[in-house]
């Protein structure tokens, strides 16, 4: 299923990105540059290793991962959602999501994960009291991008490459 995500992906429209941002904490400068530029996306697979790198005039980002496993990441704004030693359970409601932390709470819990939900990529981050959610699904041949903090939703979306 993560297969028809695979491909060059250009953004044709982006919706509310600034208040999402500005929802995280991210500054004036960071935000109107972020707003103002319209990202390429590659995902690529490999052995059941997700690659997700954007590109961009003002910053490219990588960041590869498993379906299910915790892994650190530090985003184009510079957060650090990462793997940290034992702290508060994540808020999470799906069973899949608490399975995953509980394989882990023993030792760590997960502050960035990706899972597979009904056909959609759904990635929580977790950082400084804070988390974001990151739905990733493939509409009428589009990815379309859900990000949501607290109430505020941005929509990013993008059209396959030839």
């Amino acid at each position: 299923m993560v297969e028809q995500f695979v491909g060059s992906w250009k953004m044709v429209s982006s919706e509310n990105f600034d208040d999402f941002l500005k929802a995280m904490g991210v500054g004036f400068a960071i935000r109107q540059i972020a707003s103002r530029t319209k990202p390429s996306l590659i995902v690529t697979l490999d052995q059941g290793i997700i690659c997700l790198k954007m590109l961009s005039s003002f910053k490219t980002t990588e960041v590869k991962f498993k379906l299910n496993q915790a892994f650190d990441e530090t985003t184009a704004d510079g957060r650090n959602t990462t793997v940290c030693q034992r702290g508060r359970i994540p808020k999470a409601t799906q069973f899949i999501r608490l399975a995953v932390w509980w394989n882990n709470a023993f030792s760590f819990t997960p502050q960035n994960i990706v899972t597979l939900e009904n056909g959609k990529l759904v990635q929580i981050q977790s950082w400084d009291g804070k988390e974001t959610t990151i739905e990733r699904e493939i509409v009428d041949g589009k990815l379309v991008t859900k990000c949501k903090i607290g109430n505020v939703v941005a929509v990013r979306t993008f059209q396959r490459e030839a």
